[in-house]
């Protein structure tokens, strides 16, 4: 029983650590580097990003990482990151308001 017990306990926190992942309270390192092009309010060259999901922001810089999504600034800029520095990038601008 004891077994089980720790069984449906790591469950319980496996279950909140999603959501305890998903809550930066700062900018992680690297975000700033998204607002000289994607600009909050569209004054940005390209589109905003801020309040998009952060699966999409995430898989993006997956793609330009890994050269399947090319572009010539954001392939660059994504290689400096890894997968968990994009990760909670795209968490914190997906916290952000909407575009």
């Amino acid at each position: 029983m004891k077994g089980l017990g720790a069984l449906l306990l790591g469950g319980a926190a496996l279950a909140v650590l999603p959501a305890a992942r998903a809550a930066p309270l700062r900018a992680p390192p690297g975000a700033s580097s998204c607002s000289g092009c994607h600009a909050a309010h569209g004054e940005g060259a390209f589109g905003p990003i801020a309040g998009r999901p952060a699966a999409e922001i995430e898989e993006a810089l997956a793609a330009y990482r890994a050269g399947a999504r090319p572009a010539s600034v954001m392939t660059r800029i994504a290689k400096g990151f890894t997968p968990e520095e994009s990760r909670a990038i795209a968490v914190y601008l997906s916290q952000q308001g909407a575009p």
